[in-house]
């Protein structure tokens, strides 16, 4: 898994990589304009940016040329202008691949593998914490306030992907496509059912300093706070 920095000013393009991305298990960071991604991309520290060039204020070249100036993380411009001259200025300037709209989904996934098998992502802590949660990013076992708690593994996954990201709100189609699968079969209680089971566990923990909140008509988001 890899965090992903998606740059688009098309709402449509961004959600549709944003999906197809979190499907293939990569975390993902999302930002609609030029400034807003350097602040994203020095926020987050992303394994990987993929950067529309036609940008509001500042375009995707200025942005790979900041990005270059400080890091080397691989970039891949995505651009609806295809002339040689275009490119050969992206890949001048860092970038580490070329992809020219209209495009699959499916062939950016493909690009973001072979370059992530060139430059892997880098080593990042095992353990997520937020206040007294801590979760190991890989066997995904989970302690509050550093009491191991009994959840399975679906549910400690929903739960690091809800605190990954408290200000978002997720949809349950959402995270079941996100941690079920685009192929899954089943419906969204499946969501509903893990996170009832989830609340059970976690409400009488001692220390515990946070809540899986419940957006009527939308779906869950992760608070501080009891």
């Amino acid at each position: 898994m890899a965090t992903l920095l998606l740059v688009d000013d098309n709402e449509q393009i961004l959600q549709v990589l944003d999906r197809y991305a979190r499907a293939q298990g990569h975390d993902t960071v999302l930002a609609r304009a030029g400034g807003e991604a350097l602040e994203a991309f020095a926020r987050q520290e992303p394994d990987l940016v993929l950067l529309d060039v036609m940008l509001p204020g500042m375009d995707g070249f200025a942005v790979c040329r900041a990005i270059r100036q400080r890091s080397q993380v691989p970039v891949i411009l995505i651009t609806a202008r295809g002339e040689d001259e275009d490119r050969i200025l992206g890949l001048d300037i860092g970038a580490d691949d070329y992809v020219v709209k209209p495009f699959s989904p499916g062939e950016v996934m493909a690009r973001v593998r072979a370059v992530l098998r060139r430059v892997p992502p880098a080593s990042r802590p095992e353990v997520f914490r937020a206040g007294a949660l801590e979760i190991d990013r890989q066997t995904f076992a989970v302690r509050v306030a550093g009491q191991p708690v009994a959840l399975t593994r679906r549910a400690a996954e929903i739960l690091w992907t809800l605190a990954r990201r408290p200000r978002q709100v997720f949809t349950r189609e959402m995270l079941l496509e996100m941690l079920w699968g685009p192929d899954y079969l089943g419906d969204v209680r499946a969501v509903d059912s893990q996170i009832k089971r989830m609340r059970g566990v976690l409400a009488d923990l001692p220390g515990r300093d946070f809540s899986i909140r419940t957006v009527w008509g939308v779906g869950y988001q992760f608070e501080s706070g009891r």
